[in-house]
């Protein structure tokens, strides 16, 4: 039996936080007019630099060099109030053996406190990684190349479990495995990898690992 290493994505993979995290542009920036739910269909998965340059083309001015450090206080009260695990996370976690990791674009004080909110620190202890210490965001594939090698893994015994199609494409990129979390059913990309669609099915993928 040779081990494999689960690489988690944490937005949306871990944690259900994509709406809280566009609800807090809403809140900052009302002009924009439009759902939590279309924005983090929009820029799921995405570095906030680039998403905060694609709002301000679309209201067609520049944000205040403070809005940064303003968005981030916003989320962090609104995971305060609100951030739960992703449905079926916590027990698909006590279901699972093996080495894991979660390797997010989000910066590591964004990470721990999620963690930390929802309960979920307790499975994963110092073994998280981010793109703002490896200075590489996804589609690049350089943040899950770290993690692996961090965690002691070839690119070839990683899974990387993820949301987004930046998240997917930067781990095919990394040569590892897929397992995509497609809730919604949306037509997204997945012709190299594998799409599930409720938590209590990933158990079993990762076990079949286990034997390949």
């Amino acid at each position: 039996m040779t081990q494999v290493c689960a690489i988690f994505d944490l937005d949306g993979t871990l944690v259900d936080s994509e709406v809280l995290c566009n609800q807090a542009f809403l809140d900052l920036l009302p002009e924009l007019n439009e759902s939590s739910l279309s924005l983090a269909r929009r820029y799921r998965g995405k570095k906030l630099a680039a998403i905060i340059a694609d709002i301000e083309l679309r209201i067609r001015r520049a944000l205040p060099d403070e809005f940064e450090s303003r968005y981030r206080e916003r989320v962090a009260e609104l995971f305060d109030r609100g951030l739960r695990p992703i449905t079926g996370v916590e027990a698909m976690l006590q279901a699972t053996t093996g080495p894991r990791c979660v390797a997010s674009s989000a910066p590591r004080a964004k990470i721990e406190k999620a963690l930390q909110v929802t309960g979920l620190a307790g499975y994963f202890g110092d073994q998280i990684f981010s793109s703002y210490e490896v200075g590489s965001w996804k589609p690049e594939p350089q943040l899950f190349l770290y993690a692996a090698s961090s965690m002691g893994f070839s690119p070839q015994r990683c899974v990387v479990i993820e949301d987004s199609d930046v998240g997917v494409q930067a781990a095919l990129s990394a040569g590892m495995r897929v397992f995509m979390y497609a809730p919604d059913c949306e037509e997204r990309l997945a012709p190299s990898c594998t799409t599930f669609s409720s938590m209590d099915d990933l158990p079993e993928l990762l076990e079949s690992l286990f034997n390949t």
